[in-house]
This record gives structure tokens, C-alpha cells and sequence, in this order.
């Protein structure tokens, strides 16, 4: 499956079929009229919508959270000018296609974190801190968040995280160790688990 996964994501950088797409992709970013750019690819865990602004990655999305509604969402909070831009994204593509094999263990792309603040940004900010093939409950996560009593507000932090898979919000369960909520489903939380502990 991950040998599928990484040909497939390069097929989908290296093989677009619209050179003429390319070439307004191109002329919109030359004019500054490109703020977002996005692609959609697949993995273990189905179809991904990955959006990105000059300044990194914005928007992870599963397919259960419609790409459409994504991509509106993301025209009224960012900016109407987006344009589909697979040559944008070779970078993220090739560390997604390494973590699914199981080759690498933290992402290293500039992140763009405008759609997430204060509390939740704090939350965010402390999700790479834990550690691959590891788990924290709410609980810990609201304590290092610095507002312990908090957990209400982090499990909404988690729902709400803007970059899933890359910012490692799967790695937050119930005090009790099940999985609780999670964007992509609780099948996608049970993969991600699984591969790292693995």
C-alpha cells in the first residue's frame, strides 16, 4: 500500500495533465494573485486536501470533511484567489509518502498558522512536542497548553486543528487511552496509532 501511495502522489505532482493549468498557476503567483494553493492526494487514510499560502501549509482535510466546503471555508477566511497548484506541494507530498512508510517521524515544511489562535494555538504549538508512537491525554495536553483545567477546550482544539497528520493532534486520547474524537474518523485515528506504535 505505501509503494502505491508514493507513486500515486508523485504521478500526481509530475503528470499533470493541464500544462495550460500550469501556466496560469505560474502567471497568478508571477502577478501575486495566487494567496492559495491547493491539491488534493491520496493515502492509507483516504483522500487528502492539502492547501498552502506563501508563508506554509494552512489546511490539511479528509475526504469526510468535504474538500468543496474546505476549499469555500478557506475563500471567505484567507482569500477568494485559489487555484489547484500540485508543483507547490512536492515537499509535503514526499515527507507524507516517508511518514506512511514509516521513514520519518516529524514533519519539517513551513506551517502557515493564521486559522488557529490563542488557546488552540497554544495547543497546537504543543502538539509536535509529543513524541511519535507516543500518546498524551486531554488532560496533560490542557496542562502543558498552560490551562489545566482546560480539557473541554483542547478536545475542541483538536477537532479544529487546521493541519492534522502534519500537527500530530491523533496522538491525543481519553485519560482512559481510547481514541475519542477525531476529524478523519475514528478509523484514520486507529491507523495513525497503529503505524506509530508499530
Amino acid at each position: 500500500m505505501t509503494d502505491f501511495f508514493f507513486m500515486h502522489l508523485r504521478d500526481d505532482i509530475l503528470l499533470d495533465p493541464n500544462p495550460m493549468h500550469e501556466r496560469l498557476v505560474a502567471d497568478a503567483a508571477r502577478e501575486g494573485l495566487l494567496d492559495v494553493a491547493y491539491h488534493t492526494v491520496g493515502s492509507p487514510i483516504g483522500s487528502l486536501l492539502l492547501a498552502a499560502t506563501e508563508e506554509g501549509l494552512v489546511k490539511v482535510a479528509f475526504d469526510r470533511q468535504d474538500h468543496d466546503a474546505v476549499l469555500t471555508e478557506l475563500a471567505s477566511s484567507i482569500s477568494p484567489r485559489i487555484l489547484r497548484a500540485p508543483s507547490r506541494f512536492e515537499e509535503v507530498i514526499r515527507q507524507l509518502a516517508e511518514y506512511f512508510a514509516g521513514e520519518r517521524r516529524a514533519f519539517d515544511v513551513p506551517l502557515d498558522l493564521r486559522l488557529a489562535r490563542g488557546f488552540r494555538r497554544a495547543v497546537l504549538d504543543h502538539l509536535p512536542e509529543i513524541a511519535y508512537g507516543h500518546t498524551e491525554s486531554y488532560a496533560q495536553v490542557a496542562a502543558a497548553a498552560g490551562s489545566p483545567k482546560a480539557v473541554r477546550a483542547v478536545g475542541t482544539a483538536c477537532a479544529l486543528n487546521p493541519l492534522p497528520v502534519v500537527v500530530p493532534c491523533h496522538r491525543v486520547v481519553r485519560s482512559d487511552g481510547s481514541y475519542g474524537q477525531y476529524a478523519g474518523g475514528e478509523e484514520a485515528k486507529r491507523v495513525l496509532l497503529t503505524m506509530e506504535a508499530a
